[in-house]
């Protein structure tokens, strides 16, 4: 009788420490869906603002704004085509049930607007860096023209890199383990890895490295600018066959530059920091993704689902976080949000 009693309470206890951790798990599993609906919803409509407010402004219907509505139309993208596909995969226990057409289409599309959002980052820092260091023969004409040319470019390379796999690189669905991700072929994580995160951040980095460069420049050329003041007393004297006349100056100040910054240095000083918060930003969010990304199946490590997911979603916040970033620096933006909702109401 004594041992039945404790048997029991022994499986009594172990059942209330069960159900404890599955209530704990079961409140952790409601925030965590709630903040990530939250997040979707929030990156779609942000994006999509950005998107409207583009369209509606006459002003905006030129460089550099046909760059922010490239990556705000990849930004939308993954917010209304990826993540909500992604979130029931986590929902069903990163198991796959919904066929291998949907499988391949979600795996294209997360490849190719993700992809697309990385590479318009990198042409906004571009166009940043030629507008400061190259002013003058960077023309509005000639920034239209290599701005299109860089759109173009972005949404091939995402293409070229998003569809490979469905002819033939590899494989993105396996039936058996109801498995749906991006092809683990090596080949193919080397390619995909490289043309969609490591190239482009080499280029942002080594843009921002010019840009801090060029603006300390700009920083040192105007110290030198300015001519010290003359301590002492300096005399001026007539030739010496005419009476002398002496002037004495005292404390002469003589300067090229106005006080404070100029126009465009206060643009320049700007623009410098919104594109090293926009590539810092940027790189949190994507580099933990893509590391696991090109070790995982280069040296067969088993790396836990629940830290594939954080850093997934992770990157699925920089399309979040991009719109926010470019329209906190620009005053034209806030005014047209302003303006856009005063006309609703």
């Amino acid at each position: 009788m004594g041992f039945d009693i404790n048997v029991s309470l022994g499986v009594n206890g172990s059942s209330e420490e069960e159900m404890l951790e599955r209530r704990t798990f079961s409140i952790f599993s409601i925030l965590m869906l709630t903040f990530l609906v939250i997040l979707i919803v929030a990156t779609f409509l942000w994006n999509l603002l950005v998107l409207l407010t583009i369209f509606r402004v006459k002003t905006f219907h030129r460089v550099p704004h046909n760059l922010v509505a490239s990556m705000a139309v990849s930004d939308v993208m993954v917010a209304a085509l990826v993540m909500p596909l992604s979130l029931v995969n986590e929902l069903s226990g990163r198991r796959w049930r919904l066929g291998r057409l949907l499988c391949e289409l979600w795996i294209s599309f997360d490849v190719l607007c993700c992809t697309a959002s990385i590479w318009n980052v990198t042409a906004i820092a571009l166009d940043r860096y030629w507008s400061i260091t190259r002013h003058l023969e960077y023309t509005l004409k000639t920034r239209k023209h290599i701005s299109s040319i860089m759109i173009a470019l972005t949404w091939v390379l995402s293409a070229v890199i998003s569809l490979s796999p469905l002819f033939g690189w590899g494989e993105a669905y396996t039936a058996d383990d109801e498995n749906c991700q991006v092809s683990q072929e090596p080949s193919y994580t080397i390619f995909s890895t490289f043309g969609a995160f490591y190239l482009p951040l080499s280029v942002v980095l080594f843009v921002y490295w010019k840009i801090y460069k060029a603006a300390k420049f700009s920083i040192g050329s105007r110290r030198r600018n300015a001519v010290m003041p003359m301590p002492g007393v300096v005399q001026v004297k007539e030739a010496p066959l005419e009476p002398q006349m002496v002037f004495t100056v005292r404390h002469a100040t003589i300067t090229f530059q106005t006080d404070g910054e100029t126009w465009r240095e206060q643009k320049e000083r700007k623009a410098a920091v919104m594109v090293g918060i926009l590539i810092g930003v940027f790189v949190l969010c994507w580099i933990p993704f893509f590391i696991t990304e090109l070790i995982s199946p280069l040296c067969s490590c088993n790396i836990p689902a629940v830290w594939k997911s954080i850093f997934l979603w992770l990157g699925y916040s920089n399309s979040f976080f991009n719109p926010l970033i470019y329209t906190a620096f620009n005053k034209n933006y806030n005014n047209a949000f302003k303006n856009l909702f005063s006309k609703q109401r």
